[in-house]
């Protein structure tokens, strides 16, 4: 009984000295994880902000291309569609430069919009009805736009020839996947084309081979 008693304190003692020991220990664990968890968001803060904003910056100059492609590609349909098929030649300064380079099907290359008409025209000398409706595929990245369509036309009338002669008319069709690539400025005229069809289809489908 008396070893009880005389130990009680010391035990009470002791567990006091526990007690506060844990509590001061809770306290600095306490501040300890706050000081973490300040840290981790100032750290996700740090590193989500400049990604977000390069996310954005991205998604605007995506945005922006894609209307300048789509802008380009509308004008484009007026191009083949009215402008060519309607033989409208002085329109075509509205969306070509004057020193235009055009690389054609057969090899050669003109520089030059006035060169370009006159090759354009000679097209409708021997086939009147020569014409672009339909542009099957559209594409476009950054500066380029490329198309592809059908041109179609009949050999009604003679063809000239180089040696100053001409072909008598076969009265037979044509029908052509031409396809065609277009640098545009940054003012949004074309001053470079590429153009594509298969010439000896050509002459196979009218009749000259």
């Amino acid at each position: 009984m008396g070893i009880y008693l005389t130990g009680a304190p010391d035990v009470a003692r002791g567990s006091a000295r526990e007690m506060r020991a844990a509590s001061a220990m809770k306290d600095t664990l306490s501040r300890s994880s706050l000081f973490a968890a300040s840290m981790v968001l100032a750290l996700g803060c740090a590193t989500s902000s400049p990604t977000a904003a390069n996310d954005t910056t991205v998604a605007g100059i995506y945005e922006e291309q894609a209307e300048s492609i789509a802008g380009h590609l509308a004008q484009f349909d007026d191009v083949d569609f009215n402008v060519f098929t309607g033989q409208r030649w002085t329109d075509l300064h509205k969306t070509h430069v004057q020193n235009v380079v055009v690389h054609w099907p057969d090899g050669h290359t003109t520089s030059g919009l006035d060169k370009h008409i006159e090759v354009l025209k000679a097209m409708f000398v021997w086939a009147p009805d020569t014409r672009i409706k339909v542009h099957l595929i559209k594409v476009g990245q950054a500066d380029w736009t490329g198309v592809v369509g059908v041109m179609e036309g009949t050999f009604t009338q003679p063809m000239p020839t180089p040696d100053g002669k001409s072909i008598p008319p076969t009265g037979k069709a044509y029908k052509l996947t031409i396809a065609t690539f277009a640098h545009w400025t940054a003012a949004g005229s074309i001053d470079e084309e590429y153009l594509f069809w298969d010439n000896r289809e050509l002459m196979r489908e009218i009749g000259l081979e």
